[in-house]
């Protein structure tokens, strides 16, 4: 079950989101505008809530709501598995909006000059597998299909199941003695640019990249430039067997901080008057590059979705990841929405229905 779940997950992110009537203001309320607490006790006790670790809802800049909750602890490096009380100090797994993360770290280390820019071939930036680069097709992947997942490489991380069968691609190159030269040779299967394929790969890639051009691991140098610029607490970065951090997958922030990422994307970049990461280049991670299916689309290393509600257009962008971790933000709105789960052996359609249930029982009412 657990394959038909991940890829139905990934099949239907969102897209109950911006289908459901959860923007339209209800004709009967249970509470005032901005009870959320009350809401929230209510839809946990209906069972429509689960599971739920953190909420954050930030509008204006005005942060209106926060909740933690007691559940499972899960550490994607250790899986300590004990329960625990969650709350502004603890540290949660982000699991995929890692991914995001990465793309906007990307971003100020090429303001910088220490990365290779979009249109730059990506086998040109490894010359120690020139053997690879040499096969045809290869010469015409470039950072930019890296940054939106559409390298056209052969890739699944979401029909077998994670664990140790290395038929799932992401298994086999935690696996491999040298992940990039896994990674550089996989079979091309499609035309680079044209269709989106879930890639943790890819972030391996970025991540490999900013370290080659900083001279800083990836968690050193998403630290130093993103995270102490913007105050955050500890954070913690999972590492693999071959002393790679998981870039896809790794990242563990505190909930207040994974918020301050999505205001940080909301004011084009800018925290507290500082422009942190470069604004057309947060327009750019944000603006689709590709259609994934439905309402949603793929920016670099970002989501997309963008739909018609009761006549209305509705869009956001954000981060998601396994377990129900969600960052949404909504432009039109002046709001973020911040979500930690530890829904991790739910089914992904189970997960998906909680934030769901999070954002039409909770938020949207409460915000009147």
């Amino acid at each position: 079950m657990f394959l038909l779940d991940r890829r139905h997950l990934l099949t239907v992110l969102g897209a109950g989101l911006l289908t459901a009537p959860f923007l339209t203001t209800p004709t009967r309320r249970a509470f005032a505008a901005g009870d959320f607490a009350q809401r929230l006790a209510v839809a946990e006790q209906s069972g429509k809530v689960n599971g739920l670790d953190a909420l954050l809802v930030n509008r204006g800049g005005k942060t209106l709501f926060e909740h933690y909750g007691r559940g499972q602890y899960e550490d994607i490096s250790r899986n300590d598995g004990g329960i625990t009380s969650f709350g502004p100090e603890v540290l949660h797994d982000l699991r995929s909006v890692s991914k995001s993360v990465v793309g906007l770290a990307y971003g100020i280390a090429l303001a910088q000059g220490k990365v290779p820019p979009p249109e730059a071939k990506l086998y040109e930036q490894f010359p120690d597998y020139a053997d690879l680069a040499q096969q045809p097709g290869r010469d015409k992947i470039t950072i930019a299909h890296v940054l939106s997942m559409t390298m056209g490489l052969e890739w699944d991380e979401l029909t077998v199941p994670y664990g140790s069968d290395l038929r799932n691609s992401e298994i086999a190159m935690e696996a491999a003695p040298d992940r990039f030269r896994f990674i550089l040779g996989l079979p091309i299967v499609g035309e680079p640019g044209v269709k989106w394929t879930y890639c943790g790969a890819a972030t391996a890639i970025l991540g490999r990249l900013i370290a080659k051009g900083t001279g800083e691991r990836l968690p050193a140098y998403a630290r130093r430039v993103l995270f102490d610029p913007m105050g955050f607490g500890p954070s913690e970065w999972a590492v693999s067997a071959d002393g790679e951090p998981r870039a896809a997958s790794g990242c563990r922030l505190l909930p207040r901080d994974m918020l301050k990422l999505g205001q940080l994307a909301l004011a084009g970049g800018v925290w507290q008057g500082k422009q942190i990461v470069p604004a057309d280049w947060v327009k750019r991670i944000t603006t689709p590059v590709v259609h994934i299916g439905g309402p949603r689309s793929y920016g670099y290393h970002w989501y997309i979705y963008d739909d018609m509600v009761d006549g209305r257009r509705q869009y956001w962008f954000g981060g998601i990841g396994w377990g129900g971790q969600k960052l949404y933000v909504f432009p039109g709105l002046d709001l973020v929405v911040a979500m930690n789960c530890g829904n991790y052996r739910k089914p992904g359609i189970e997960q998906n229905r909680v934030n769901l249930a999070v954002l039409s029982e909770v938020v949207f009412p409460a915000l009147g």
